[in-house]
């Protein structure tokens, strides 16, 4: 938008510089060349005064002297002729063959003080050509003309011509240079504002625009942006708010209401009667579900997370030995492929745990008895990946598409356990780290989930967190058939 506006400017100027400065070029050569025409007619004048006289007599040897001596002295061409155009002297190349002589004879014959050309333009290379008439007592017995160089005249234009246009870029210079501080100055209300609604676009509900800066009425419009942007803040905190506090206090309610439940059934006898108690049970859990994942969507939304230096191979292996116990149970083979040396990510606390948590139960939903759930970690990108692979039914690409959106459920899915909000959970938590989420059907068959987050340095050694042996169910490091460790992602192969 700047560039348009000092645009506009330049060409605003560009066109009064025309304007003005062609209408004075041009009348600035007219006058140069009036000057020189007014001073060689001045000069042929005397020469007709003096050749009127001598002529008359016969003798013209003194004006024949005049007209050499002129001719010597300014390299200016002469010539005299009678009234039937018979030459009487003649001082320098063939007068009568210059462009305009004839035309200047004519006029001069007919009792007229002529001068061509009309113009000298500085591109076009022709002598000034004058002719006055030789009179005496009203009769023409004569004329006298002379074809003088312009070569210095028109530099001298030229040069004129080169100043007015030294000067219309100067002033282009100066307009450009103001035009560019101005636009500036109009514009960075509107560009922080740009600025401020794409750091809000992004999550950042404190970015605002800076105030009095600009004209009034750019500073009226930034105020009504931050006013603006203070009410969405607010309204969005109320709203977290009232979901996570709603959530929090429907959850000891519900709690009461099923053990409530599960106190009814022991006094159930008939069979109709504890498949309804059962159904209703289910309901409460599902109920649950969805309160808690509200919760965990209200604190994630919240944008003001810690944000950390986490290991992604020790807490992949880690959620790999807390989902072990279950995936043994299910009949489903829980693999993790994971490098031999750390891979340190940078994100938001927690963040890992709660993505890998919700795509391993997701997977676990829809991958049958037999199947299997892969847990790769990898360096990609100047980042870290994390993808949990599975080969159960998986979904199309515009499944995956909508597959973040809050409460979406796969049309031939609703039967399966769950509230719609794990993968709406992950997207947020992964955004709020500065990283990657994406699901795409995966080969031949199944779903696979990639989450990126930022490499990071290594922390600086600390105090030893706490590590949970593993029961003697499972050895820390499992089979290969169940856990392997590759290399450097540069092509190590599993071992």
């Amino acid at each position: 938008m700047r560039r348009r506006l000092v645009i506009t400017y330049l060409l605003l100027l560009s066109m009064v510089l025309i304007a003005l400065e062609v209408p004075l070029a041009v009348s600035l050569t007219n006058s140069e060349t009036d000057r020189v025409v007014a001073d060689r007619l001045a000069d042929a004048t005397r020469f007709a005064s003096l050749a009127a006289p001598a002529m008359r007599s016969g003798e013209l040897e003194s004006v024949t002297d005049e007209l050499r001596r002129y001719h010597d002295l300014y390299d200016v061409g002469t010539l005299l002729a009678d009234q039937d155009q018979q030459v009487l002297s003649v001082f320098g190349e063939p007068l009568a063959d210059t462009e305009g002589a004839e035309t200047a004879m004519r006029g001069a014959l007919a009792g007229r003080q002529v001068g061509t050309p009309a113009t000298l333009w500085p591109w076009r290379d022709r002598e000034m050509v004058v002719a006055v008439p030789v009179s005496d007592g009203g009769a023409v017995l004569g004329i006298v003309l002379t074809a003088s160089p312009t070569g210095h005249n028109r530099r001298a234009i030229l040069s004129t011509w080169l100043e007015l246009w030294l000067v219309g870029l100067l002033a282009v210079v100066a307009c450009f240079i103001a035009a560019h501080r101005l636009a500036g100055w109009v514009l960075r209300p509107v560009t922080r504002l740009d600025a401020a609604a794409h750091d809000i676009a992004a999550g950042d509900n404190e970015a605002r625009v800076p105030p009095g800066v600009g004209p009034p009425e750019l500073r009226r419009l930034s105020a009504s942006f931050n006013e603006m942007a203070d009410a969405v803040a607010d309204a969005l905190e109320r709203q977290r708010s009232f979901v996570a506090h709603a959530s929090h206090q429907l959850r000891n309610p519900l709690t009461v209401l099923r053990l409530r439940l599960e106190d009814l059934g022991d006094h159930m006898a008939d069979e109709p009667a504890r498949a309804d108690h059962e159904i209703t049970l289910a309901e409460t859990d599902r109920l649950a579900d969805v309160l808690d994942g509200l919760l965990a969507l209200a604190r994630a939304e919240r944008g003001r997370q810690r944000v950390e230096v986490v290991d992604a191979v020790a807490l992949t292996l880690n959620r790999w030995l807390a989902w072990h116990p279950l995936t043994q149970r299910r009949g489903i083979e829980l693999v993790t492929v994971v490098p031999d040396e750390p891979r340190y990510a940078r994100l938001v606390a927690t963040a890992l745990d709660q993505c890998l948590d919700a795509l391993i139960d997701n997977a676990l939903k829809f991958t049958p008895a037999g199947g299997r759930v892969e847990v790769a970690v990898t360096s990609r990108d100047g980042g870290v990946e994390v993808t949990v692979r599975d080969n159960g039914p998986g979904m199309t690409e515009e499944q995956c598409r909508l597959a973040t959106e809050r409460f979406w459920r796969a049309p031939d899915k609703q039967n399966v356990d769950g509230a719609g909000l794990g993968l709406s959970i992950v997207t947020v938590l992964v955004e709020a780290s500065g990283g990657r989420f994406t699901l795409a059907p995966a080969w031949p068959r199944g779903l696979a989930a990639r989450i990126w987050f930022p490499a990071a340095l290594a922390p600086e050694p600390g105090p030893a967190a706490p590590y949970h042996e593993p029961t003697d169910q499972q050895p820390p490091v499992a089979p290969a058939a169940q856990h392997a460790r590759i290399g450097d992602a540069d092509g190590a192969v599993k071992a």
